[in-house]
């Protein structure tokens, strides 16, 4: 198979499920996943995908919100790596919020799996952190949903979950981002969704950013949070040196999680 022909079926891939991996690729097309990095440079180079961590999205990505189940194979081991800095934050008995998408996912599985849950108490608007807990043998961890209606991320936002979280008080929140945009802040595509996020900190003692580097390389429509209003923002140590000295400044506490060798992907495209 030829290059073009390569090209021309990994972004029919894209159009039907928003976001690629390198090591898919090579193993469906046959060839070295050098030759599919070369391929997704090119089709970068003309505009026609975004390169992340890993793989590739969809240009249509960086406004709009990709379904949960195709954020959710991308960046594995950087989850993982920014979840088990974040466990830390958590103390037995504490009541906490975490917010929508795959990042605070990782880490509600990350804490659900450690004895710092113990007795602690979640007000959550992610359904997949909901059925979590629900799933959990143990009834030691209580769950509230806010309700609300279901975005692509399969979050819970609009005025009925504002409604819910405003009754409500939390020690501290956990949110993800869909972009990082320095100097302003962090950004969502869904402004329903942007609101949740702004109620959700409205009743925190606290307030924590889980973001990977590639989402300083994103953009988006609306801020949820500028850097003054962030406790703590963890990411990992994939981030440019520059955007972290930018963002160190900005923000009371930056940790940069590391990776260990056995979250680390075999495939790195920036």
């Amino acid at each position: 198979m030829i290059s073009s022909q390569r090209q021309h079926l990994i972004l029919s891939r894209l159009r039907t499920r928003g976001a690629v991996r390198i090591t898919a690729l090579s193993k469906e097309l046959g060839v070295s996943a050098m030759t599919i990095r070369r391929d997704i440079a090119d089709l970068a180079d003309k505009g026609l995908l975004k390169r992340v961590h890993g793989g590739a999205i969809t240009t249509s990505t960086l406004l709009a919100e990709p379904l949960f189940s195709v954020k959710s194979q991308m960046d594995i081991g950087l989850k993982d790596a920014i979840a088990q800095e974040a466990v830390k934050y958590v103390a037995p008995g504490d009541v906490i919020a975490i917010g929508g998408g795959t990042t605070a996912y990782v880490f509600a599985q990350h804490l659900l799996e450690s004895q710092q849950s113990s007795g602690i108490t979640i007000l959550t608007n992610s359904i997949p952190v909901a059925e979590l807990v629900q799933a959990l043998e143990t009834k030691d961890v209580e769950v509230i949903v806010t309700g609300g209606v279901i975005t692509r991320s399969n979050s819970l936002v609009g005025p009925i979950a504002d409604k819910v979280v405003g009754s409500l008080r939390v020690n501290t929140v956990f949110l993800g981002t869909h972009s990082v945009s320095i100097p302003h802040g962090f950004l969502m595509p869904n402004s329903l969704e942007a609101a949740t996020d702004m109620a959700l900190m409205s009743i925190a003692d606290r307030t924590i950013i889980l973001t990977d580097h590639t989402k300083w390389q994103c953009t988006s429509l609306s801020l949820f949070a500028r850097f003054d209003q962030v406790d703590t923002v963890i990411t990992d140590d994939g981030l440019d040196p520059v955007a972290a000295k930018q963002t160190k400044e900005l923000v009371k506490e930056l940790v940069l999680a590391k990776q260990t060798e056995q979250n680390q992907e075999s495939e790195h495209i920036q």
